[in-house]
């Protein structure tokens, strides 16, 4: 139950009563408003408007746009939105929990048996290391934001999940397992394109390793693959009829993925990995050196293929980030899991203290940036979020106050929990981390999304672009608008709050561009001679991108 009703907390919390946000977030949402709007073509490809969002696939937008059709006339087409995310979620953890209770409940995974028995059962132990798989994914940082977002990267972490769940069910029902990791290859490609597939694809030669248990089911892989094939072909036939100069700009797009990345470049998101895959890491290997003996167990090969298939990958794609790091948060989890059992009870209260130490301290500051943003102290602090939210005006809502109040108040009995009970249940510390990182979460989304939504929001801008065209057809004059280096961010944005689109026609007098500050200042932007300024603004409190809606003379 505490699991579940984390998980529920967890994922709504910051999912609705905001604005999408650049860059994927809204890019999603535009492409499945497009295809509500489309006439047949649209439902097929991914469309923004008229532009043609010519990469990824269409999975996320079908899911997303038939879940806008069914309940965006009840809760509005934002919100509709956001439950294919709740979707994606709970695929991701059912797929997780499941796939680990199936692996822990394996001889391999058994513990030793106690010399006077009270050892817990086969299922007991099972469903004990599948719930800390799930409390550990949950408790992991760098998926947060992630996780709320209406893009690909919540799909793209389900069909990695549902290929790890794949795996562990073709040890005992081939038919099954075989055909839901077909289903897992064909969803990662109709959601990412051909650069997601490649991380599924290597991991499974190293998941049916000669020494493992899944060696003796190779002959099923023939069946995945037809269903894989048959899935994604059909749609690869259905977009070459639709259309075949967006499948070329498409299948150019997958080209330009793949390349012998730079290496300076490729290796600085691996900086950033320790802190985005807290607390799991450091878990998931200790996982594979107290297991070193069993390496080829289930259990353990697995969820490593699906962490080296990832690795295999980078070194072929020319860019790699979040993008990709995402995916191995659900392999990483179920290894951290089987790591709890072998920990000593120094290691075991050194989590528990970290958990409870960090998320308190996290609490505590979002409680003190809401008292600097609305009272002013302290006074330093208050500066810096003046000049990160330059033009917001702060109002207080004391029913999300009161609520975060209890939030904390939650936090601070768990808190006494551990400190007087010392209980002995072997997920404390990961269901301490997973309810810190909620606590944190949820304090967040209560006490700063007005701030954080006035600064990451385009609404306003749009708003703002969109009066200035009304004024212009008003006055007689044309209506269309063209786009000089206009991010996707933006001009999805712009389609989404306010159902503006952009033409290719080059006689049209209208342009909306996007530049700098220090362009505007130097005089070097497009178009600085013989255009007329009807317009210039920017994004909440953005201190570097400028926008101009210009009028410009036709040759």
């Amino acid at each position: 139950m505490l699991l579940f009703v984390l998980a529920i907390a967890y994922i709504v919390a910051g999912l609705f009563g905001r604005d999408p946000w650049k860059t994927d977030d809204v890019v999603g949402l535009a492409t499945m408003m497009t295809a509500l709007a489309g006439e047949g073509r649209e439902w097929v490809l991914p469309y923004i408007g008229s532009f043609q969002h010519a990469q990824d696939g269409p999975l996320v937008m079908w899911i997303g746009a038939g879940l806008i059709k069914i309940f965006g006339p009840l809760i509005g087409v934002i919100s509709a939105a956001r439950l294919a995310t709740i979707l994606w979620f709970g695929m991701t953890l059912g797929c997780v929990w499941y796939g680990t209770y199936l692996l822990g409940r394996r001889a391999e995974a058994q513990p030793l048996a106690l010399p006077f028995g009270g050892e817990p059962t086969v299922k007991d132990y099972g469903r004990l290391i599948a719930d800390a798989a799930s409390l550990l994914l949950i408790a992991t940082a760098g998926i947060l934001l992630r996780l709320h977002e209406t893009s690909f990267v919540p799909a793209l972490i389900a069909c990695y999940a549902l290929g790890f769940y794949a795996l562990a069910r073709m040890l005992d029902k081939p038919f099954v397992g075989s055909s839901m990791l077909g289903i897992a290859l064909a969803g990662a490609f109709l959601t990412r394109g051909w650069p997601g597939v490649p991380a599924l694809l290597f991991a499974i030669p190293i998941a049916f390793l000669p020494r493992g248990a899944l060696w003796h089911k190779k002959i099923w892989l023939i069946w995945s693959a037809f269903v894989a094939i048959a899935i994604g072909g059909s749609w690869w036939l259905a977009a070459n009829a639709a259309d075949t100069d967006w499948m070329k700009e498409w299948t150019y797009w997958n080209a330009q993925a793949f390349g012998l990345p730079d290496l300076s470049v490729a290796l600085r998101p691996f900086s950033d990995l320790p802190w985005f895959l807290w607390p799991i890491w450091p878990l998931a290997i200790l996982a594979l050196w107290q297991w070193r003996r069993w390496m080829t167990a289930p259990h353990i090969l697995i969820p490593l293929s699906l962490i080296l298939g990832l690795f295999l990958l980078l070194p072929i794609l020319g860019e790699s980030g979040e993008h990709e790091f995402v995916l191995l948060v659900a392999p990483m989890a179920v290894l951290a899991a089987f790591a709890l059992p072998t920990m000593r009870r120094g290691v075991v209260n050194t989590l528990d203290w970290f958990a409870l130490m960090c998320f308190s301290v996290t609490a505590l500051c979002a409680w003190i940036g809401w008292a600097a943003l609305h009272f002013g102290i302290p006074h330093g602090i208050q500066l810096n979020i003046q000049r990160q939210t330059a033009g917001f005006q702060p109002v207080i809502d004391w029913w999300s106050v009161l609520a975060a109040g209890c939030v904390t108040l939650i936090w601070a009995g768990m808190v006494v929990w551990r400190l007087r009970k010392n209980p002995s249940v072997l997920w404390r510390g990961a269901v301490l981390c997973a309810a810190g990182i909620t606590t944190t979460w949820l304090l967040l989304v209560l006490l700063w999304m007005p701030a954080v939504d006035y600064v990451r929001s385009y609404r306003p801008m749009s708003a703002q672009i969109k009066a200035t065209l009304n004024k212009i057809a008003q006055n007689g004059g044309p209506v269309c608008l063209r786009a000089q280096g206009l991010s996707i961010g933006p001009q999805a944005s712009l389609f989404v709050f306010d159902n503006i689109t952009f033409t290719y026609d080059s006689s049209c007098p209208y342009v909306l561009q996007q530049t700098t500050r220090k362009q505007l200042e130097n005089d070097t932007a497009g178009y600085s001679d013989g255009a007329t300024v009807l317009w210039t603004g920017s994004r909440g409190a953005d201190r570097f991108d400028r926008y101009r809606l210009l009028r410009v003379k036709n040759k």
